[in-house]
């Protein structure tokens, strides 16, 4: 009777061994398992927070590059029409044009980066000079039914070229920070 009891002794543990191994395995296999979803998700995660920093940049650039276009229309106004938008007037339509700018490049300088903040910084500056430019001239004496284009073509030439440079300079310092693979 005690060999039937040794082997059932005996079986009972080697039963009880192999579920235990079976279970030790079967726990890291699960470990691994779920580590690597865990590896997944946050990979997803990553691409996702990234795919939507890019879509806040891309509206903000938009929004900047759009409200820098109104105050271009305005400006070119005052540069072409004589007497346009009440030149001496304090806040005129051109002028709220000018704080749209600001307020968009408040967004551009939110959502960054650096590079492409000093860039917006240098068409936001450009426009405020060439603004008070505008002002600064049509104070000057001169024939008051001619434009501000006609009276001071080189000047105005010379706002064209820089509004062109620093907005070139600005979508090609965007470009990169909205589409990171090409």
């Amino acid at each position: 009777m005690q060999d039937t009891v040794a082997i059932a002794l005996i079986t009972s543990l080697s039963t009880l061994a192999a579920a235990a191994l079976t279970g030790l395995i079967a726990a890291r296999s699960t470990r691994r398992q779920l580590a690597h979803q865990l590896t997944i998700a946050r990979e997803e995660s990553a691409e996702v927070s990234a795919a939507r920093r890019e879509e806040l940049r891309r509206d903000a650039y938009v929004g900047f590059l759009s409200a820098c276009d109104a105050a271009y229309r305005r400006l070119d106004r005052r540069w072409v029409e004589p007497g346009a938008d009440g030149l001496t007037s304090g806040y005129d339509e051109t002028y709220v044009a000018m704080r749209a700018v600001d307020e968009a490049y408040n967004l551009v300088l939110l959502q960054g980066p650096a590079d492409v903040a000093a860039a917006g910084r240098s068409v936001v500056a450009s426009l405020t000079t060439e603004y008070a430019e505008q002002r600064r001239l049509a104070d000057e004496p001169g024939d008051a039914a001619a434009s501000l284009r006609d009276r001071q073509r080189e000047r105005w030439l010379a706002a064209i070229e820089v509004r062109t440079n620093r907005r070139v300079a600005f979508v090609d310092a965007a470009r990169p920070a909205v589409d990171r693979e090409g």
